[in-house]
């Protein structure tokens, strides 16, 4: 008995622990949810236009954070393998692509339903993670980066080719996807806007729990010298492979999503600029950091979407202006150098009490 209340205390003290820790995140969660209907007030309609789909700025604004979620879900997947376990991949849009085109694939051509497409986008992340892991014991560093460009433009070649038109599209890409009624961001954007929400928090909190854990840990030590964490016992081939498939089935959920939302998939997202996209945001928010994939999948999409609209042909050399500022100003990403100063702050602050004698070393 005294077993079983003692247990209970310390599940509630650890539940505390977490939701003081998380109190932020939470808050973030919050304000999100209730940010569809903030827009709807100061545009001027009822709480209820969010929910009944009515157009205005409060569906639009939902359009484009579902992008910045599925831009952060991508992202994300990115760093863990470049930022947590340092495997510099150039063909990670292929883990992307090929999670939209079996959405787009399964749901037009097989009428597959909704269960059994995400069950093949598991499936199939976890396939293409084994495929990219054949070369892991062989190549390292930029053969290893040369080798994945490799595989993805092959299968950009693959989706592009006119002997599988009926099903990909070829040159012009999947269009026409059926998207199930009650997913459908045209008539249910809230709701879909919820989904991507929740995936998007919970894939951060799934990701911050790995990289905390022993596997995570022996991953930063993979990146840092991964010499010695063989020396002292590791395999690090099942350490990197563990993160490329976790990486892979999070990249493929969120090409899920992206043809869920715009049901057409082009052979683009296959390509090197994909990639490229993905570097982009985890470096505007900080490498290896995770949540600076959050922060800079809003920051790069936002500017795109802004300077395109106020400057059109212009936008494009604003946009490489700015990445250049914020890669000179803040070298480890916004997430990244907040942290950097953060600590800065908190040794200059010790440093002070000390002198006062207000605390003692150690």
């Amino acid at each position: 008995m005294q077993s079983t209340i003692q247990q209970t205390e310390s599940q509630q003290t650890g539940l505390v622990s977490w939701f003081k820790a998380n109190w932020g995140l939470l808050a973030t969660l919050v304000v999100m949810i209730l940010f569809p209907f903030i827009v709807a007030v100061i545009d001027g309609q009822p709480l209820t236009a969010v929910l009944n789909n009515e157009n205005g700025s409060a569906k639009f604004l939902q359009g484009l954070m579902i992008e910045i979620f599925i831009l952060a879900i991508y992202a994300i997947s990115y760093d863990l393998i470049l930022g947590i376990t340092g495997l510099l991949s150039f063909g990670h849009a292929m883990f992307f692509a090929v999670g939209a085109y079996l959405t787009g694939i399964a749901l037009k051509n097989f009428h597959w339903n909704l269960g059994v497409t995400v069950l093949a986008v598991i499936v199939a992340g976890f396939v293409q993670a084994l495929l990219f892991g054949l070369v892991l014991p062989r190549v390292k560093g930029i053969t290893f980066a040369l080798v994945t460009l490799g595989l993805a433009s092959v299968f950009e070649i693959v989706v592009s080719s006119n002997e599988l038109v009926a099903y990909t599209g070829a040159d012009v890409g999947l269009q026409g996807v059926i998207v199930p009624a009650w997913i459908n961001t045209s008539a249910e954007r809230f709701r879909f806007y919820l989904i991507t929400l929740f995936f998007t928090f919970l894939v951060y909190l799934v990701y911050r729990r790995f990289v905390d854990s022993p596997t995570g840990r022996v991953c930063i030590a993979t990146r840092e010298n991964e010499n010695r964490a063989l020396m002292l016992g590791y395999n690090t081939f099942y350490f990197k492979l563990t993160a490329l498939i976790l990486s892979s089935i999070t990249a493929a959920f969120a090409g899920f999503f992206h043809t869920l939302h715009q049901p057409i998939v082009s052979p683009s997202v296959a390509s090197l600029g994909w990639t490229v996209a993905a570097l982009l945001i985890i470096l505007i928010g900080g490498i290896g950091t995770l949540s600076g994939a959050l922060v800079g999948a809003a920051v790069f999409r936002l500017l795109e979407f802004y300077l395109d609209k106020w400057f059109s042909e212009k936008a494009a050399f604003l946009l490489g202006v700015i990445y250049i500022v914020l890669v000179m100003f803040l070298p480890f990403g916004i997430v990244g150098t907040w942290q950097a100063r953060k600590l800065q702050i908190q040794a200059g602050r010790d440093r002070l009490l000390r002198l006062f004698g207000l605390k003692r070393d150690g």
